[in-house]
């Protein structure tokens, strides 16, 4: 259902929720106003990410997979600040399967903007993995780099860390079959 349906249903809901009011019935005004709400925060939250985010943080990337292909055109269905999460949920789920198939879905997600740091930092950090597995350490430490700087919060840190050490363990192999 597009975002424009689902305005013209809500606010026919905010008009019938002032009308239960108007003549009287408080009881069924006051279920009306959280109905309301509950369909406003549909229209700035798509409940198909919702449930897709759920699964991811489950673990259960199959289903989240399906509720992600339920979304048949994302730029009509999701407000333009959901874009690039549903990118980077598709990159998220893709980098499972085929981790260098997924940089697209990352690049695009960075792309169309993401608006909180921690995730700008996890599709960073994702795509210098990627660099890295092309075995480019000039792009990979830039994205680090950056992934560092994104992450505020030290949400990641230790995946930064971990990744770092990664990139030393391959300079020595790239040292050792240089000989």
């Amino acid at each position: 259902m597009s975002n424009i349906v689902r305005i013209i249903i809500c606010s026919l809901l905010v008009v019938g929720t002032v009308a239960l009011f108007w003549i009287g019935q408080w009881g069924w005004g006051i279920l009306a106003i959280l109905i309301t709400i509950l369909a406003w925060v549909t229209v700035f939250f798509n409940e198909k990410m919702l449930i897709a985010q759920w699964f991811l943080r489950k673990e259960r990337m199959d289903k989240a997979e399906v509720w992600l292909k339920k979304i048949n055109n994302y730029e009509k269905e999701l407000i333009t600040a959901q874009h690039g999460y549903y990118h980077m949920l598709l990159g998220m789920i893709e980098s499972q399967r085929a981790p260098l198939q997924s940089e697209k879905y990352f690049k695009k997600a960075l792309s169309m903007g993401l608006h909180m740091d921690h995730n700008v930092a996890l599709a960073k950090l994702s795509l210098a993995g990627i660099a890295m597995a092309k075995r480019n350490k000039r792009e990979a430490e830039k994205l680090l780099a950056e992934a560092k700087k994104a992450d505020k919060n030290k949400l990641l840190e230790e995946q930064i860390k971990m990744m770092k050490s990664q990139m030393g363990m391959m300079d020595k192999q790239q040292f050792r079959y240089s000989r």
